[in-house]
């Protein structure tokens, strides 16, 4: 049985533009590093997954948990604070651990907040603003092909992704060309409502965080 309904994604692509969605993402950047809190920067970094799973973009738990483990362990090598655990030589201090966990969900939650707010159609003006946009739009073709490198097929899948990487640039290349290319369309009002609300509720979160981040 078919729905008639357009994916969440799709829904967003329709409603609001790359511009808006990448003045926001910058917005929501720069609440996210300013906030000291480690309990409400996890509360952000949830809500950057839903927030970029609204749009369609995938997100490999397994992948970023591990990422995040990763930097957790690195960072209990170099004790501070209070012990809370000690195993032999090695301690479990609170600094060492907050320390890595908010470092771990500062990097992971970058990354999030980059795929959610960068689209392949991003236009950004001036050379500089079309190098960036160029890199940008690579790393997010790269993230959104990144199943294709397979421990399977791992040579086979960089080949692969590569390939559909080169002619994606080359049809965007041929795009450049029109007069038309750079248009900047602008965004519903449902959009801008949405957008809105997220930016609402991300910085709230972090003028609490600066409000109380002796207790939290």
């Amino acid at each position: 049985m078919k729905t008639s309904g357009a994916s969440p994604g799709r829904s967003w692509d329709k409603e609001v533009s790359s511009g808006d969605l990448f003045r926001a993402g910058l917005l929501m950047t720069a609440a996210f590093l300013v906030n000291p809190s480690t309990l409400l920067r996890l509360v952000q970094f949830l809500l950057f997954w839903l927030y970029a799973s609204w749009q369609g973009k995938k997100n490999n738990p397994l992948l970023t948990l591990s990422v995040m483990g990763g930097i957790l362990c690195f960072n209990l090598l170099v004790p501070y604070g209070r012990v809370l655990a000690a195993f032999g030589a090695f301690r479990i201090t609170q600094g060492a651990l907050l320390g890595g966990l908010h470092k771990a969900l500062t990097l992971e939650g970058l990354i999030l907040l980059s795929k959610a707010s960068i689209r392949a159609d991003l236009c950004l003006p001036g050379f500089f603003g079309s190098l960036l946009g160029e890199s940008f739009r690579i790393f997010e073709g790269i993230s959104r092909r990144k199943a294709l490198v397979t421990r399977k097929h791992f040579i086979e899948g960089i080949d692969r992704l590569m390939l559909e990487l080169s002619a994606e640039q080359a049809l965007r290349a041929e795009h450049r060309k029109s007069p038309r290319a750079c248009a900047k369309p602008r965004s519903t009002p449902a959009g801008m409502l949405r957008l809105g609300g997220a930016l609402v509720l991300i910085w709230g979160l972090t003028l609490l965080g600066l409000r109380c981040s002796p207790i939290l």
